[in-house]
Parts: C-alpha cells; sequence; structure tokens
C-alpha cells in the first residue's frame, strides 16, 4: 500500500545513514555512499513490507532479506539495530539481547565485533547468509526461492498455511555484471519463483569510476528476456513509489521481480562530486559531519540515535512480526496435531537433525573383481538415504544421468515451473549459480546436493568456498573424477582439482576406493552438519574388495585406515584413494610374493585423518617406516605431508591426454609395475 513518507519516516531513514557513516569513518575502512544511498530501500522492506519478527530472528516462515552487495553491510547492520533484532546463542536459542548492538557498530570492521567488514552468516541473527563475493547473495536467493516452493508444496494444507515467505536480494551493478548472477536469474525466471525479489541499486558507480567505463546494457530489456517482471523505480527516496513497487512484485504470480531502483550514491553528501570516494572509502569527519547538518542531525555528535527511532521501528515492524509469528505458532500447533508424520518431519528441518532411521537402508555390496564405477555405487547409496531423508533434495548440472545423481525412488519426482513438489532439481548448465542455490537451500534447513563432473569444480569454487565459511552441509557429488574419463581428454581430465578442492579449509573431500568405501563415506559425511562435503567419484570400474579378506569400510570415517597389512614391521606402506586403491592391492600382492612386508592404507579422506589424534595416525602410518608410496591420478602436492621427505609418488605431473582409458593410465605410468618399482 502506497503511503506519503512522513518526519519520522525521514528521521529513521535519516539514521541508518548517519549510523552507517559513523561506523566507517571510525574505522577509517570500508563503503558508506551505498548504504547512504540504500538506506530508504532497507527501511521500507524492514520496518513497512517484511513479514518478520526481531524477536524470533530464526521463525521459519520470516521473509528472507539478502544483502547481496555486501560491501553495504553498514546498512544491514543499522538496520538490524534499529530494527531491535534479539540474538540467538549457538543452539538457536533467543537471547534477551540484541543481535547488533551499538557498541558492535562503533567496532565496524574491528576485530572481534560481529560487525565484519561483510556480513558473515551466524555472526549475528538477522544475517541470512555471508556476502561479498559479488552475485553469491543473489544466487543464494534463488535456493532459498527454491526451498519455500518446495516446502510449501509439500507441507501446506486447505487447513494449515506454514510456509508463505518471500525473498528480497538488495543487489548492484558489481552484483549483476557477475556471470553467476545471470546464470540465477536465468534458472529463477525458468522456474518462475514469483516469492523472489531483487532490487537493483543503479547508481551508475563502481570502484574504477562511471559504469559507462564497461557496463553499457539495459539491465530491465536483458531481465525481461531472462522472463522476469521487471518495475522501475525514479527515485528511492520517495517511499511511495517504493511501496508501489513492492505491491507490484506481490501481485505478479508466474515470475520473479526485479526493481531497478535509481539511487545518487552517498546521497545527502554535500560533495556530490565524490561519489566515487563514497563508494569505496571513508567520507572523512568534515564532510559526514556537513551531511549530518543536511539532515538535521547534530553534526559532531557520533552515533546519534534521534528519540522515537527505535520506538518507530517497534510500533512497526515490532507489532507486525509479532502478531504475525503468533498466528503462524497458532497454526503450527494446530498442523502438529493434525499431521503428525509432516510435523515430526519439519521439526527435522528446524532443528538441522537428520530423521531417526535414515541410513537403515545403506546398501552393503558384495566382493566382485569386475566390480563397479564409484559414481553408480554413489547412485545407489544416495538415493537409499534420500528415500529416508525426506528433505533431502537436489540435482545437477545437466549431467544427472552420467552423475547418478538423480532420485528414482517412489514420490521423489521433478521440480518444474508451477509443479514445486519434486525432489529432483534440474539446474541446467550452470554450476556456478547451482552450488549458490544448494548453498540457499541448506541455508533454508533443507539437506541440498549439487552435481556435476569434477574437472568442473573450476566454476564452482566460490560457492563451495561459502559452502565452507558458512558450515553448511552442502553435499557435491563430482564424477569423471581422473584421466580416467578418457577419450575426452584433458580439457575433461581433473588433474590438479583433488589438490585444489583439498585445499579449501573445511572441505571435507572423499574419494571412495570401492562401492562400500562409497557407503561409508556417505554415512560419514551425511553425519557432519556443519561442513560441506565433496564426493569424488570415477567413471570407470574398480573392483569391490572382499571385506573377509582386507579391512571393514568401516573405516572410512576417521579418513584413512589400514586396508591390509603384515606380519611385523612394513618394508613398504603403499596408500591410494579411489580408482588407484585397486593399484596399491594388486602391487602389494605382487611385493609380498617377492617376500616383501607390505601394508596397505586406503586414503578416501585426508581432511578426517588430520582431524585423528596423533596416536591414531601414527599407529596407520608409523613415522619409522619411511619408504613410502602414494598412488593418485592427480598431483603430487596434498600427498607430500604423509609421505615424507623420502616417499615416493606415482601420478600426474601435467594434464591428461585422449584416448581409452586404460591406455591413458600407460601412457602416464600409473600402473601396477610403477606401483612395484617405486615401492623397491
Amino acid at each position: 500500500m502506497s503511503v506519503a513518507s512522513t518526519d519520522i519516516q525521514n528521521l529513521a531513514v535519516d539514521t541508518i545513514r548517519t549510523l552507517s557513516m559513523d561506523a566507517v569513518q571510525t574505522a577509517n575502512s570500508g563503503h558508506p555512499g551505498t548504504p547512504m544511498a540504500l538506506a530508504p530501500i532497507a527501511y521500507q522492506l524492514f520496518n513497512h513490507t517484511m513479514q518478520y519478527d526481531p524477536a524470533q530472528p530464526l521463525w521459519p516462515n520470516r521473509d528472507r532479506f539478502v544483502l547481496s552487495c555486501g560491501h553495504a553491510s553498514m546498512l544491514l547492520y543499522s538496520t538490524l539495530h534499529l530494527a531491535g533484532v534479539k540474538a540467538t546463542d549457538k543452539s538457536g536459542k533467543v537471547l534477551d539481547e540484541l543481535s547488533i548492538t551499538l557498541e558492535d557498530i562503533k567496532n565496524f570492521r574491528q576485530l572481534g565485533s560481529v560487525c565484519a567488514g561483510h556480513p558473515e552468516y551466524a555472526e549475528a541473527a538477522g544475517i541470512e547468509t555471508t556476502t561479498g563475493p559479488l552475485g553469491a547473495g543473489v544466487s543464494n536467493s534463488v535456493g532459498m526461492a527454491i526451498s519455500q516452493k518446495w516446502l510449501a508444496k509439500n507441507y501446506n494444507t486447505a487447513d494449515h498455511t506454514l510456509f508463505d515467505y518471500n525473498i528480497f536480494a538488495l543487489c548492484s551493478d558489481g552484483d549483476l555484471m557477475e556471470g553467476v548472477a545471470c546464470e540465477a536469474a536465468s534458472l529463477a525466471g525458468h522456474l518462475q519463483l514469483d516469492n523472489l525479489c531483487w532490487l537493483y541499486d543503479d547508481n551508475s558507480i563502481t570502484i574504477e569510476g562511471d559504469t559507462d567505463l564497461s557496463f553499457s546494457e539495459n539491465v530491465g530489456e536483458r531481465f525481461k528476456g531472462l522472463g522476469w517482471n521487471v518495475v522501475h523505480v525514479a527515485d528511492v527516496n520517495d517511499l511511495s513509489s517504493l511501496a508501489d513497487a513492492i505491491d507490484q512484485f506481490r501481485a505478479c504470480e508466474d515470475k520473479p521481480t526485479i526493481i531497478i531502483c535509481k539511487t545518487i550514491i552517498g546521497y545527502g553528501a554535500p560533495n556530490k562530486q565524490n561519489t566515487h570516494g563514497a563508494h569505496g572509502a571513508p567520507l572523512g569527519w568534515d564532510e559526514v559531519e556537513l551531511a549530518k547538518k543536511s539532515y538535521g542531525f547534530p553534526p559532531e555528535e557520533k552515533f546519534h540515535i534521534p528519540d522515537g527511532v527505535i520506538e518507530h521501528f517497534r510500533e512497526h515492524l515490532g507489532n507486525r512480526g509479532q502478531a504475525a509469528y503468533a498466528s503462524w505458532q497458532e497454526t503450527w500447533n494446530a498442523y502438529q496435531k493434525a499431521n503428525p508424520k509432516q510435523a515430526a518431519e519439519l521439526q527435522s528441518v528446524f532443528d538441522r537433525k537428520l530423521p531417526a532411521g535414515w541410513d537403515k537402508d545403506i546398501p552393503e555390496f558384495e566382493a566382485s573383481e569386475k566390480g563397479d564405477a564409484t559414481r553408480n555405487s554413489s547412485g545407489k547409496v544416495l538415493n537409499a538415504i534420500a528415500a529416508n531423508v525426506p528433505f533431502m533434495i537436489g540435482g545437477s548440472a545437466d549431467l544427472a544421468p552420467s552423475n547418478k545423481s538423480d532420485l528414482k525412488f517412489e514420490g521423489a519426482g521433478d521440480f518444474l515451473p508451477q509443479h514445486y513438489g519434486g525432489r529432483n532439481l534440474h539446474f541446467g548448465i550452470r554450476e556456478h549459480a547451482m552450488a549458490g542455490a544448494v548453498n540457499g537451500i541448506c541455508l533454508s534447513g533443507l539437506r541440498g546436493y549439487a552435481a556435476t563432473f569434477f574437472v568442473f569444480t573450476d566454476y564452482m569454487r566460490g560457492a563451495m568456498r561459502l559452502s565452507a565459511i558458512m558450515h553448511q552441509p552442502t553435499l557435491y557429488i563430482l564424477t569423471h573424477d581422473s584421466i580416467g574419463v578418457g577419450e575426452d581428454g584433458p580439457t575433461h581430465q581433473p588433474v590438479e582439482h583433488l589438490t585444489a578442492c583439498r585445499a579449501i579449509p573445511g572441505l571435507n573431500v572423499f574419494r571412495p576406493g570401492d562401492a562400500n568405501e562409497v557407503a561409508e563415506c556417505y554415512r560419514t559425511a551425511m553425519q557432519i552438519d556443519d561442513h560441506p562435503s565433496a564426493m569424488v567419484l570415477s567413471r570407470q570400474n574398480m573392483p569391490t574388495l572382499c571385506r573377509t579378506k582386507y579391512a571393514p569400510a568401516a573405516g572410512c570415517a576417521k579418513g584413512a585406515y589400514v586396508l591390509s597389512d603384515c606380519e611385523g614391521t612394513p618394508d613398504v606402506i603403499l596408500m591410494g584413494s579411489g580408482s588407484e586403491l585397486g593399484l596399491c592391492v594388486s602391487a602389494a600382492e605382487e611385493l609380498t610374493s617377492q617376500g616383501k612386508n607390505v601394508r596397505v592404507v586406503s586414503v578416501p579422506c585426508m581432511e578426517l585423518f588430520e582431524d585423528q589424534s596423533q596416536a591414531y595416525r601414527d599407529q596407520v602410518l608409523p613415522p619409522e617406516v619411511t619408504n613410502r608410496v602414494a598412488v593418485e591420478a592427480g598431483i603430487r602436492m596434498c600427498w607430500d605431508r604423509w609421505i615424507g621427505s623420502q616417499g615416493k609418488f606415482v601420478g600426474m605431473s601435467g594434464y591428461g591426454a585422449s584416448g581409452p582409458y586404460t591406455e591413458v593410465y600407460e601412457h602416464f605410468g600409473i600402473t601396477k609395475d610403477a606401483v612395484v618399482a617405486a615401492a623397491k
């Protein structure tokens, strides 16, 4: 509903601006201009638009606000403080204190303050996702919108509406220049996500200067072509126009909406020619004081909050949110009685816990010399788990038949435009947006997974890194993991990718060596709810080891384990992962027949092995045994810690080649004979 702006509204908007200016100037670091320009949008969304209760910041049916232009972080911090958003503890319990205190704002960008340079998820309630890398927030917002549609379709009933929230994402020229944003927008337009609204800060300025330097496209026409509803606001300081634009979003029932907002960066700063400085650097105290004077604020008083502003937020957002939450709580109480089975599933989502019996159908695989590709056994294990985790959804970047990532059990279904109940998502060839969207799905409490060829992690690394920074249990299913891809050649054969993924702190990289290791790696990964996991899987077959002859695959839970051993001290330790584990086993048999004492160690997850006690690591890799050989169809870099300075490595040192995979392995010397020679 359109309302004329009032003195108290203008005062509230200007308070967001002055808090942001003071914080940036006190830190002598940050971006003041964008918060100044966008303050009316944050004010209008929180105080007059959003379904949000500041006293219940984790309410499952709250509208989400994503600040994709994370460099404008003070806009969010100032607004959360004025809105009175409550803090929560690590378990999600609401505390009787503010999420963002004035003291936090005074310590903006300082060590220990929750007001970091860019918003960081879980640092403070009200921060819905970690943003800063441009395009990340808007791609997360698409996953959040998918989650709402899926939850509504699967759990709302004729009598009980539990999920009807919207997602608002504030984005900049920089966000929309990033390729990931266009991928995400294309996906959202195809899926007709009418619960998604992006507000685009069209201010014509980037770090280097005017956008004319590099950006002259018609954004509105592009988004029309992507299937979006496009709305224009000529001046965001006209709150009535903003309200009308948001009404147009709410009225649109078959498209996402982008509201293109004309803003003046550093709005209110007297030196309008200094817009570039206002974007990327503090204004200087003289300029800050002049700006405050123009707003009618005491120029020399820092962090001033005029009388009536906090009460104004309480009167609107506070009262509206409290009533909406109370109404929802009544609905939830009634729902629990009427639909106990579905309510139990939702409680698992809210608690971020796996349901009882989630792993009861994980298969055990019979020993087989021929064996199977780990991508195939992965598909069987994934389906066995997802059938018992009703809120596990995901999909592939157009490669589900190759990744074996499609859910095939009865009722799994597809998530498609206007058909939002299915659990198979189709991301198209949009790897980066897929990973960003699945992060948004996990942030919504669902267990999301994303699948593609391992080599294309190059395209999604930014989002994978953010999974780890945010401690989300995002699952990456990554097949065609080595030169075993064969004929497709070096562009499709991952070589450095294992090392690159292992270099991401907090990402557990699993490369199972047979079907039963696949099962145990999944069992382990699913129970880790504060780190993402990558399942790195083969295209080619590998033997399924006999587990009466070899150690149980349950050892995967510790990252590495002794697969087979010898009497006494080993003459050599052979270690490997994935498809090369079989080469270690074959080489060990030959070396044993020649009278050598050989230990074979399977290393499916280096990160988990690093987490074990020194005693366990020494038990698996005795320090006195320095003759060690590692075998992996990737580069050596991450193995040096485990093989030591006297160890040998059988693997890759450059890119692959096109040919049948057995010949490619032979060509690069990754063979049983090479392992035997290295051991000697």
